[in-house]
């Protein structure tokens, strides 16, 4: 009787443990739920559509902004290019291009997405960022392009081009890439500007045209393209944070104002040039811009400085370039106060200067 009991008791606690814990699985389900294999692979492709669909509605929100941009020069085409309307009041549309793009030309059309073509006037352009400013009537603008903030942007992110490669026949061509660098330092006579690097397909006549992100917003300008046959997949554009500093004056037709030195400067490896003024470097120099000739009453005349004399740093930077001396000289303001290092008979010396307009 005894061992029957013990038995039953056994047998009621295997059958409790049984059902406690199915009861702590269910529970633990209900509140954990496991996704299946089948849910990620759901998950995955919703996610690729979504993608697709985003590349799609940002193209859309930009596309009929953009135009083609034809230059002349008694009645012959001088270049072409791509531009985009970023601006538009009650009597006049405004065109972002590149410089290049319109340099040198008496007349200029511009080429809408409907096909229209209209002739555009030149508000105001500048050697130094690359950048134009056209204006049109603004009952033609169906469209106008949104301005992001290129700061933002992140190395990796997904960005689209619009433009005209090759000219108008292959209008509203689009690229597709990402950021591959920012901040990035490019050198072109004796230019250095700062731009974006993309791998989206950058070709001839794309210049001037947008480089949007997946807001549909534009955060760059194309602007030039590594051109040598080893290098592939390296664009670059000119950050829109940059071209708006600017555009308010440009769109206005007033020349944009930067600080001057007053003097005539030559690469320390321009051995010509160096003949050309008998200029003579000490051996033991290896970097710096010489000045080879200076205005009388100017920002360096003030402060002391004399031809022959080598500049080594611009404030706290190195000066290795006419360019890039040029490049740190207009990160400044007029008026500001500027150290300038330089070596004069052998010695390195130090003078302050004021610079201006």
């Amino acid at each position: 009787m005894k061992n029957r009991r013990r038995l039953l008791k056994y047998f009621l606690a295997y059958i409790f443990t049984i059902f406690s814990s199915i009861f702590a699985v269910i529970l633990y389900l209900t509140y954990f739920p496991v996704e299946s294999k089948v849910i990620t692979e759901k998950k995955t492709i919703n996610e690729t559509k979504l993608s697709e669909t985003a590349i799609e509605d940002a193209i859309n929100v930009v596309y009929d902004s953009v135009v083609t941009v034809e230059s002349y020069k008694n009645n012959q085409n001088i270049g072409s290019g791509t531009g985009f309307i970023y601006k538009k009041d009650s009597e006049k549309g405004y065109i972002l291009t590149n410089h290049h793009v319109i340099d040198g030309a008496d007349r200029v059309d511009v080429i809408l997405t409907s096909n229209e073509i209209i002739e555009a006037k030149i508000a105001g352009s500048d050697l130094y960022t690359d950048l134009a400013v056209l204006s049109v009537d603004s009952d033609k603008v169906n469209k106008v392009a949104n301005l992001g903030n290129s700061d933002d942007i992140k190395l990796g992110s997904t960005v689209l081009t619009i433009g005209s490669p090759m000219g108008s026949d292959y209008s509203g061509s689009i690229t597709k890439g990402i950021i591959s660098g920012k901040d990035r330092n490019i050198e072109t006579d004796d230019i250095i500007t700062k731009v974006l690097q993309t791998d989206a397909a950058i070709n001839p006549g794309n210049s001037g045209g947008p480089l949007v992100n997946l807001a549909g917003e534009v955060i760059g300008i194309t602007s030039m393209k590594l051109a040598q046959e080893e290098i592939e997949g390296m664009g670059f554009a000119i950050p829109i944070n940059e071209a708006k500093t600017y555009v308010k004056y440009l769109e206005k037709g007033e020349e944009i104002s930067r600080p001057s030195m007053g003097v005539s400067l030559i690469d320390i490896n321009n051995r010509y040039a160096l003949y050309m003024y008998d200029i003579r470097v000490p051996s033991q120099v290896d970097y710096g811009v010489i000045i080879a000739d200076i205005e009388k009453n100017s920002s360096a005349d003030k402060s002391g400085l004399q031809k022959g004399d080598i500049i080594t740093k611009f404030d706290e930077n190195d000066i290795t370039s006419v360019s890039k001396l040029r490049y740190y000289l207009y990160q400044y303001k007029i008026g500001d106060k500027i150290k300038v290092t330089y070596i004069r008979d052998g010695k390195t010396k130090e003078t302050t200067m004021t610079l201006e307009e």
